[in-house]
């Protein structure tokens, strides 16, 4: 029987393949079961709290622990350099665990004025309620975080790079001032995937991934995480998967613990044909401006250089003329991308986001931080994922509709 690996000095792609996996003790199988108990049985009486479960407690109830689940949320906090891991039946239900676990009535938190619009609207929409009040912050200038600071602050919430406008933050700046103020980091590290970014190792505190994008890879399976301290997991644990109850589905478990192992050799290939295709774009005569972390174009490209280890597979361009013409005639003839939202999947998706749109919706912006948006986003942005197709047909593909 294989030994357990050495976690120690495990390199990410080791760690993508067999962290959180062990042959089965019973039949040998190399790969790792699903187990779909709703229940457990257990050779003496246990508690009826989860307030009672420690990290020796067995299995007990499929909501508060499961060993698919447990298997991944194992790998994810080794690729993530974490103590420890949650997972969630989905991306907004892993920043909703963050957000509702750590806050309370009279709290202050910072997110970020451009987020994934779920995160946007929770904060504007459903955090007031509970009595709970906000900024919204352009955290791509660390002094702007810095101003917006309080004696109340709790938590500051990054997404870098942003959902759409691919804005990057220095998550060690903006964590030295959360930190002198006492506030706790949260990163949404959807778009980089642990490959491109580890911010607990820049300075935050946690880390939330939808797993539905680049861990899972391949469009098949919903899911979310956070990683941080074995003590903030289980703030979370007894609050979000207990009480709040959105776990994770075991089969949706095994299916991005599957996608997962394959994650640094689809992240190297994901940014090599986003690189073809933004430089291509670049020069193309339609396109107006490409945002693209590893393009020299971009204006935070010194600090993306610095700050992740991967580009990632997401671009944002601006087509010349009317974007939302544009986007019907691209819809209706891709002929190998797919016209679609989500992300982070072996397939290339894009999708027209119009400004007036968003910003009447989920962005609903001051004047400064509206004027910032268009500066990047013009009347609007095509949001791109690059998929794993040969770069070469893609450039077709988009050439024959733009």
């Amino acid at each position: 029987m294989a030994r357990n690996l050495d976690t120690t000095t495990a390199r990410p792609a080791t760690l993508a393949i067999h962290g959180g996996e062990r042959p089965d003790p019973a039949t040998g199988a190399s790969s790792p079961n699903i187990v779909m108990s709703s229940t457990y049985v257990t050779d003496k009486p246990e508690g009826f709290s989860a307030s009672e479960l420690t990290e020796d407690s067995p299995f007990v109830y499929g909501r508060w622990g499961n060993p698919t689940v447990r298997s991944l949320e194992e790998k994810m906090a080794l690729l993530e350099g974490a103590e420890a891991c949650a997972c969630y039946g989905s991306g907004m239900a892993a920043a909703s665990a963050i957000l509702l676990s750590l806050l309370s009535a009279g709290d202050h938190v910072i997110l970020p004025d451009v987020c994934y619009a779920g995160i946007a609207e929770l904060g504007r929409d459903t955090l007031p309620r509970f009595g709970i009040s906000i900024s919204k912050v352009n955290t791509s200038r660390a002094e702007d975080v810095a101003a917006a600071m309080r004696p109340e602050t709790k938590l500051v919430f990054l997404d870098t790079p942003c959902n759409p406008l691919i804005r990057l933050t220095d998550i060690a700046a903006v964590a030295k001032i959360a930190h002198d103020g006492g506030a706790l980091v949260a990163v949404d590290n959807t778009f980089a995937s642990p490959i491109g970014t580890n911010p607990l190792s820049l300075g935050a505190d946690l880390v939330m991934h939808s797993l539905t994008k680049y861990v899972g890879g391949h469009g098949d399976a919903v899911g979310g995480c956070v990683c941080a301290s074995a003590e903030l997991i289980r703030r979370l644990t007894i609050e979000a998967t207990v009480h709040h109850g959105g776990v994770l589905s075991p089969f949706n478990a095994w299916l991005i613990s599957r996608g997962a192992a394959t994650l640094p050799l689809r992240m190297k290939a994901h940014q090599e044909g986003s690189m073809a295709l933004g430089r291509w774009l670049e020069d193309h005569p339609s396109v107006e401006a490409v945002m693209y972390p590893g393009l020299p174009s971009h204006p935070q490209h010194n600090l993306a250089a610095t700050q992740m280890n991967n580009f990632s597979g997401m671009m944002s361009f601006r087509l010349k003329g009317d974007g939302k013409a544009a986007a019907k005639k691209i819809a209706a003839n891709l002929k190998i991308a797919h016209y679609a939202v989500s992300l982070g999947h072996h397939r290339t998706l894009v999708c027209y986001m119009p400004t007036d749109d968003l910003l009447a919706s989920s962005f609903p912006l001051d004047t400064e931080q509206e004027a910032d948006y268009r500066r990047y986003a013009g009347d609007g942005v095509f949001r791109l994922s690059v998929g794993l197709e040969d770069p070469e047909d893609l450039m077709a593909d988009f050439d024959a509709v733009l």
